[in-house]
């Protein structure tokens, strides 16, 4: 790569900005219109060579101002990951390659970091050829990457849920800039540590959820101003699990697969027997793994509501969940269950009284279960899609798809569309009208520019939120909490809750 000297490019660029040495070369002579000179481009890693991870970095590949430089993931290849149509991520990898024949012979859903270096290599010598890139490097440790990686700008994270912490605290602690996809953690003690890191550090910093529930916003821009009264109540309900859910830790002890470091999947997690039931897609359903259904989806529909509406972390949050029971020595009972979520629940929220808005409730609910309608949308036979939100007022209410899809209005015994304007972050949540991407805020400013309006720095009180609700759902009962101390003031036992019991060396 040619930005591999001695002196490596960040340290040399910083140098010559500070000292007034550096000159401007025109861009035509670098390499023609749109050219990015190397010395321009954010050099990045991408962590986490998953289903997911596949779906996105088409994006960054293409991206004439980014440079995948290293991919890493405790996976070296295999073709077990879970996907949402059958072959729909080979046939993404064959696109990416420009290979209608890529695998032709084998069959299951591919990924691993061997397979994310050949997509970025082959892409690179495919679609940019004459920009002359070295070839990507591949990892197993995301710590070895940072040790390596000299000239790194930034790193992408799409790991599971319980590295999110650990990988970009490091990540930013070494000045890099971190786009990572939500949430930002599984435990509210490392979602803080996480944006309090990025606070000090000053790096650039997104998580990917922002923009994607822009229309949940203008809806709320519109409660704002009154047009179903005062704000009561918010209902948001979504079709999530979509992955096997399971109640019990598994007995069985399959072995580890050839060219899977399991040690390192762990991470900052307890020590237990490799299982497949863990791992791909599947770790969302673990307590220990993931952050079940809202941290998968209710960030995307509900960030834009906090922070049209200036919601602040919940007072409080209770959580009714469904359960499991066994047969043992001829007697049913209810399996005490700790390490899983369930197959669905219902939580509320409770939010204090503001200057601009009475005090609020949020319920979320998923595994299949939906809120009452107000009596005046069910006396219109109104049908609730499999996942929605609904606003209630004081003088109406709201109904929309789950991301603010055609939103009616039902107020003064009518029901109507509901007209709705753009709001402010909403046309930098687009990407500012380039072609490249909901990563261009980030990118920009990565490269000074102003700071993403999806920072980390903005996604406080939503992943307080997400947090607290799997507090509630362990503690099985109303938990109330105050922000400032991050403790829970009525039930002393579930404080154990908002932090990790950590593997030795694994420590935050």
């Amino acid at each position: 790569m040619e930005t591999r000297m001695n002196m490596n490019r960040r340290a040399f660029v910083g140098t010559a900005v500070a000292s007034g040495a550096f000159t401007i070369v025109p861009r035509h002579v670098l390499g023609g219109v749109g050219h990015v000179a190397p010395s321009e481009k954010v050099t990045l890693a991408h962590i986490g060579m998953g289903t997911q991870g596949f779906r996105e970095i088409g994006e960054l590949l293409a991206h004439p101002k980014v440079q995948i430089v290293a991919v890493c993931d405790p996976n070296k290849a295999s073709n077990d990951y879970v996907e949402w149509g059958k072959n729909s991520i080979r046939r993404l990898i064959r696109k990416y390659l420009d290979n209608p024949a890529w695998q032709a012979n084998q069959d299951g859903c591919p990924g691993g970091r061997d397979v994310g270096k050949e997509v970025v290599d082959t892409y690179y010598a495919k679609k940019r050829k004459a920009e002359h890139f070295n070839a990507c490097s591949a990892y197993a440790d995301f710590r070895e990457l940072l040790e390596n990686e000299k000239d790194l700008d930034a790193v992408k994270i799409m790991t599971p849920d319980h590295h999110h912490a650990t990988i970009s605290t490091a990540a930013m602690k070494r000045g890099l800039h971190v786009l990572m996809h939500k949430p930002l953690a599984n435990r509210m003690y490392e979602a803080r540590l996480v944006i309090e890191t990025a606070r000090r550090k000053k790096v650039a910093t997104h998580l990917l959820a922002y923009g994607s529930g822009t229309g949940n916003g203008r809806i709320a821009a519109c409660v704002k101003q009154g047009v179903i009264g005062n704000l009561r109540e918010i209902h948001n309900w979504s079709n999530r699990p979509v992955w096997p859910q399971y109640p019990e830790i598994p007995k069985d002890k399959p072995p580890v697969p050839t060219g899977f470091d399991w040690d390192l999947w762990l991470g900052p997690a307890l020590e237990r027997p490799y299982h497949p039931h863990y791992t791909h897609t599947v770790f969302r359903g673990w307590y220990d793994f993931g952050g079940g259904s809202m941290a998968d989806m209710g960030i995307y529909s509900l960030w834009p509501v906090f922070t049209e509406l200036g919601l602040q972390t919940p007072l409080s949050a209770q959580a009714w969940a469904t359960h499991t029971c066994e047969i043992v020595d001829h007697v049913s009972r209810r399996v005490r269950n700790d390490y899983s979520y369930p197959y669905g629940c219902s939580i509320r929220f409770q939010f204090a009284k503001t200057d601009d808005l009475p005090a609020v409730e949020l319920f979320w609910y998923d595994g299949g279960m939906k809120p009452r309608l107000p009596e005046q949308l069910e006396t219109r036979n109104v049908e609730m899609d499999r996942e929605g939100i609904l606003f209630v007022g004081d003088r109406g209410a709201i109904l929309a798809g789950f991301t603010g899809q055609k939103p009616l209005l039902f107020a003064g015994g009518k029901c109507e569309p509901l007209q709705t304007s753009p709001i402010a972050s909403e046309k930098l949540a687009a990407g500012q009208g380039s072609s490249h991407g909901r990563s261009d805020p980030w990118i920009t400013a990565c490269r000074g520019g102003e700071s993403s309006p999806g920072s980390f720095l903005t996604a406080v009180a939503i992943s307080d939120a997400v947090n607290l609700g799997t507090v509630a759902l362990r503690a099985g009962c109303k938990v109330e909490f105050d922000s400032r101390q991050m403790k829970i003031t009525n039930v002393a036992s579930a404080n154990r809750y908002l932090r990790r019991e950590y593997r030795q060396g694994w420590e935050l």
